[in-house]
């Protein structure tokens, strides 16, 4: 059985440069063509949603230079891959606080949002200036000025309302979270999503993550029973 949504915490990418005295941000560009990858295995295995970590709200605590390369990546990725999602029919949505990047990079995420609108193969959901307090905060802010405005009342207010105030509500929740490099937490991603998501940690690091570790993934969520609190 496929995981309809598999949701990835990407970590390991500094580990990986310094464990073989490269540059961090060659770690960074490694981790980048391991995203490709994954997508092309996520096609293969015909998930329908994959949702990953890129960057957290938490990130921008970290050296400057080094979210200076993030963000030529990212940018790289924007302007060069966008034939390639294109042609195996993924459509890119984004969760998390987009407005607060660079307006060019701002324009490049809308501008690749509304090339691949239409395709439906598979949705890649990027959590980029990501962070899951702020996105529930976000949402209990929505919710309250509705409740100002009388569009709602506070009786309106129920879990399906929360998660309808999300990012992405037309996603479904993952069934399965992966976390590469060996920590065994969720680091501030989907808390709300994630209540019956089936958890997988690995000590591979995120640029060493292949085909094959994927597939090691969604075998051992087959061996999971999920009864949602029933038993």
């Amino acid at each position: 059985m496929i995981p309809e949504h598999i949701a990835i915490i990407m970590d390991g990418n500094s580990r990986w440069a310094q464990r073989k005295m490269l540059p961090v941000k060659l770690g960074h560009r490694s981790g980048a063509n391991a995203i490709k990858e994954l997508i092309k295995s996520s096609l293969e295995f015909k998930i329908k949603y994959v949702t990953i970590y890129a960057f957290s709200t938490e990130n921008w605590s970290r050296p400057k230079e080094e979210i200076g390369d993030l963000m030529i990546i990212l940018q790289n990725y924007l302007e060069n891959d966008v034939n390639d999602l294109i042609k195996y029919g993924i459509k890119i949505v984004t969760s998390g606080q987009i407005s607060e990047l660079d307006p060019k990079i701002q324009e490049k995420i809308e501008n690749i949002k509304e090339k691949t609108k239409n395709n439906d193969n598979m949705v890649l959901n990027v959590a980029f200036n990501y962070g899951s307090r702020a996105e529930i905060t976000n949402a209990v802010k929505n919710i309250s000025q509705d409740i100002v405005d009388n569009k709602i009342d506070i009786s309106d207010i129920n879990e399906n309302l929360i998660s309808q105030n999300l990012y992405n509500p037309d996603i479904p929740d993952p069934d399965l979270i992966i976390r590469t490099g060996g920590y065994n937490r969720l680091s501030n991603f989907l808390l709300w999503q994630s209540s019956y998501s089936e958890l997988y940690f690995t000590n591979i690091l995120w640029p060493d993550f292949k085909k094959q570790n994927l597939q090691e993934a969604i075998e051992d969520f087959n061996q999971r029973k999920r009864n949602y609190g029933a038993r």
